[in-house]
């Protein structure tokens, strides 16, 4: 096959054809941001304490029969016990007065063993009130989050294979239908065991969707359009639908029905069917010439433009080529190194950024705003970083960064109680961080990898970011113990990959690596002395690296 770019030139760059492919598109990319987080919500622990049976117990012992219990150095009503009821009632029985004729501390306390009342305040209804997950079984909370995350990483692994297999277009609607499918089920889920499998299925499809509707922008769209829609058009429209998610919410009180409107909000998508169509690239790959071509006349025809009598050259003779493994990953000392601090860089954002997604609901103040706050800080990070990827050097950019992140999370567990609002402002700043640099790594880590390792070091890393998208609901879930240990976690986390960071070789302003022998020559810290200067070459101005680097690696995934 010749250069595709060089056949469909005749298109244009611009044109109604890609204007409103770029579009619907990236309408697709809205579902995946208002159904993936929507865990903060569901799985949220609102206010509660002992349910107290209708015993016969007076005024006085019904308002002491809660204990109180120390918490972060405040004394709060006790979640999960209550003075022994048979000897509370006994004594209400006789007339004895709590802390007048009994010292309440000298009392035996015992379980909720009739469950747990909870506050109606924020949620009607949720996973943690109807299925009791608290005190004992708080953990089945951050395990259920995890379970959409284990989905992504389950659907990252796969999707790229049928998308290969069956086409792009299919494996869109198939997953949006299936994402549909168990969330709507989820709705109905009679037990936690039952949401969490379904949650595993939600998780799959939704990053499935996401790789293949990136994949398919990326070969359909013309170059100009290719460059807006990996940079900004997916990121932005996935902000669109996190922003939605907590309005929704906040009309929509009752987990069950929730869960049910974000199911049927796929059906808006069963129209585009008929107006995406399937990638002429991936068409071509699989010998179907004639659809590839009737696409590209289509395309022609809405951008009023001439297509020639022959668009696609016969195929042409390829050389073969060496493939590259995982293996060809471990026998170079300095790429184990490069890769091995990619590892730890990918991990440590992605525990982050997807930490401080899932706290919202535990930060002072609206759980609602909150999310929403933490969806619009994503929209300038975004849109800065993409500007400053054209500008600056890579390691410096993506440390800085990684310092702000971490460094206010540090400087959180410092400010009293008291400001609350400088404590939201703080974490809002570091997502910000932690956002700048989630899309900074995914352009620098494919630039330092040479093009015949590409896809085997970023399966690696993306695999590292999924196991820190899983470990991130691990980190909050310590709140429970100390509401500063995520933070401190967190940060430090952070800063020391910060700090691994500067070992890395800049990539800025320079060729892309086409062969593991010039990756090696890369300039880099972890190189050692003895490693020569990869050179440009001479007079040649390089196109916009970051660019270029998207547009090898279609399977890039947030």
């Amino acid at each position: 096959m010749g250069d595709y770019d060089e056949d469909t030139a005749f298109l244009g760059q611009t044109g109604p054809y890609f204007w409103t492919t770029f579009f619907l598109l990236n309408t697709v990319f809205v579902s995946t941001g208002f159904n993936g987080l929507y865990i903060v919500f569901v799985g949220a622990t609102p206010e509660h304490h002992c349910l107290i049976p209708d015993v016969n117990l007076t005024e006085e012992w019904t308002h002491a029969i809660i204990p109180f219990t120390i918490v972060d150095g405040e004394e709060v009503i006790s979640q999960c016990s209550r003075y022994r009821l048979d000897v509370v009632r006994n004594l209400s029985a006789e007339g004895y007065i709590p802390g007048r004729n009994v010292n309440l501390t000298n009392l035996e306390q015992e379980g909720c063993l009739d469950g747990w009342n909870y506050s109606k305040e924020i949620y009607q209804s949720n996973i943690v009130t109807e299925w009791d997950l608290v005190c004992d079984d708080q953990w089945k909370v951050p395990f259920a989050s995890s379970t959409l995350f284990v989905g992504y990483l389950f659907g990252s692994l796969i999707s790229g294979y049928l998308s290969d297999r069956f086409g792009r277009k299919k494996v869109v609607f198939i997953s949006l239908g299936a994402q549909c499918v168990s969330v709507l089920l989820q709705s109905f889920s009679r037990s936690w065991r039952m949401f969490c499998i379904l949650f595993l299925f939600v998780g799959a499809s939704q990053i499935s969707i996401y790789i293949s509707a990136f994949v398919l922008g990326t070969e359909v769209l013309s170059k100009t359009m290719r460059v807006l829609f990996t940079t900004l058009g997916a990121f932005l429209f996935y902000c669109i639908g996190y922003m939605t998610l907590p309005w929704i919410a906040y009309g929509i009180r009752e987990w069950r029905t929730l869960l049910a409107v974000l199911s049927a909000t796929a059906v808006v998508y069963i129209p585009l069917w008929w107006f995406i169509p399937e990638s002429p690239r991936w068409l071509i790959t699989q010998g179907r010439v004639e659809e590839a071509e009737a696409i590209v006349r289509d395309a022609a025809r809405k951008n009023k433009v001439e297509a020639p009598t022959v668009i696609f050259k016969e195929s042409e003779a390829l050389s073969p080529s060496r493939t590259y493994s995982m293996l060809d990953v471990l026998k170079s000392k300095n790429i184990r190194c490069i890769t091995l601090m990619c590892l730890v860089l990918w991990m440590a954002i992605n525990i982050g950024y997807f930490g401080l997604s899932l706290n919202t609901s535990n930060l002072s103040g609206d759980p609602f705003m909150n999310c929403f706050l933490s969806a619009t800080t994503e929209v300038p990070a975004y849109v800065v970083s993409t500007w400053l990827l054209r500008k600056c050097p890579r390691r410096a950019l993506l440390s800085s960064f990684l310092t702000i992140g971490g460094g206010v999370l540090l400087l959180i567990q410092f400010i009293p109680d008291t400001l609350q609002y400088v404590a939201l402002a703080l974490e809002m700043t570091g997502k910000f961080g932690f956002t700048m640099a989630f899309s900074i790594v995914y352009i620098y880590t494919a630039e330092i990898y040479p093009t015949v390792l590409r896809n085997v070091g970023m399966g690696m890393c993306s695999s590292a970011a999924r196991i820190g998208s899983i470990t991130a609901p691990y980190v909050i879930y310590l709140g429970t113990y100390n509401k500063v240990l995520p933070y401190i976690l967190m940060g430090s986390l952070t800063i020391a990959s910060s700090v691994v960071n500067f070992f890395l070789p800049e990539t800025f302003n320079r060729d892309l690596p086409e062969t593991v022998e010039q990756m090696q020559e890369c300039q880099g810290l972890c190189n050692g002395p003895k490693k020569r200067k990869y050179v440009e070459n001479e007079g040649r101005k390089n196109p916009p690296i970051q660019h270029e680097a998207k547009s090898d690696i279609q399977t890039l995934t947030p």
